[in-house]
């Protein structure tokens, strides 16, 4: 999925139509409230780099998982939350300017976590002592699709404020279609991956991105958080960088088979996301 025309280019070009149109709904000011207030982005990067690598040895220990299969859930975990993240978050009425800062620190920070974690893995689960090179390039990608974008719609807020009012509702529908068309996107073209490999490891990838959504929200309201908080850490935690995963396990560790669990993950996190923002809408709804 990774490698499709679709995935690698009109992917990143529609998610960064939708990063402008999150920026026309921030400003400095929601980024400062962020520093001012640092309990969430510690809790976000606690659960994130500590808690959620373990699960997955434990998913695939507990599960039996083959090695190789295992180790892309590893891979999974230690990667930084995805940019869809924010889309999510945006749709389900979160702190998006936590999740663009929860992004981005994420980013830098997996430059020393995923090599960690990934050595880890490669060590527990197939008695490797290989060494694993930071992918520089592919978080630097991430980088600029989150920020540029948003710094593109918040500077447009800024200059021209009626326009930015004008088009907050029509940007909130194309959000809602564009993420409705890599659902279905998705399922069509990894239909095959799938199927084959749903019964090895399609529990472990849906368990765990249940766990993710979940421990990232109920940690932040047990803190005492915010709705819109506990919404932005469920989603910068839940919906993971999958791509990354894949291009570890590919072109990094030339392990296609560690790209499998990331590959399904990539798919079922749209159906999960959607459901939990959907049950998120109906809480704030009741």
């Amino acid at each position: 999925m990774s490698d499709s025309p679709i995935f690698s280019v009109l992917l990143p070009l529609s998610l960064g139509i939708v990063m402008i149109g999150l920026g026309l709904h921030l400003t400095l000011e929601d980024f400062r409230r962020v520093l001012r207030a640092p309990r969430a982005v510690i809790l976000a990067l606690v659960v994130q780099g500590l808690l959620l690598p373990p699960v997955a040895f434990a998913l695939a220990i507990g599960l039996s998982l083959p090695p190789e299969l295992g180790l892309g859930l590893v891979l999974l975990a230690a990667s930084p939350g995805g940019v869809t993240a924010n889309l999510f978050s945006h749709l389900a009425r979160g702190d998006v300017a936590l999740n663009i800062s929860l992004t981005a620190i994420n980013s830098a920070l997996a430059l020393i976590t995923l090599p960690l974690w990934t050595a880890a893995g490669l060590a527990v689960l197939l008695g490797s002592e290989q060494v694993v090179p930071p992918p520089l390039r592919k978080l630097v990608e991430v980088g600029l699709l989150v920020l540029l974008p948003v710094a593109i719609g918040m500077l447009l807020r800024a200059r021209r404020p009626a326009l930015a009012a004008q088009v907050e509702r029509p940007v909130k529908i194309a959000s809602t279609l564009i993420l409705a068309a890599l659902i279905a996107v998705a399922v069509v073209m990894e239909w095959d991956t799938l199927v084959r490999y749903v019964a090895v490891v399609g529990a472990a990838v849906v368990g765990f991105n249940l766990i993710s959504l979940l421990s990232g929200y109920g940690a932040a309201r047990a803190l005492r958080l915010g709705v819109p908080q506990a919404t932005a850490i469920a989603f910068e935690i839940g919906i993971h960088n999958g791509t990354l995963a894949i291009f570890v396990a590919l072109h990094v560790l030339s392990m296609a088979a560690a790209s499998v669990a990331p590959a399904l993950y990539s798919l079922s996190m749209y159906v999960t996301g959607a459901l939990f923002a959907w049950w998120l809408l109906r809480r704030a709804r009741d």
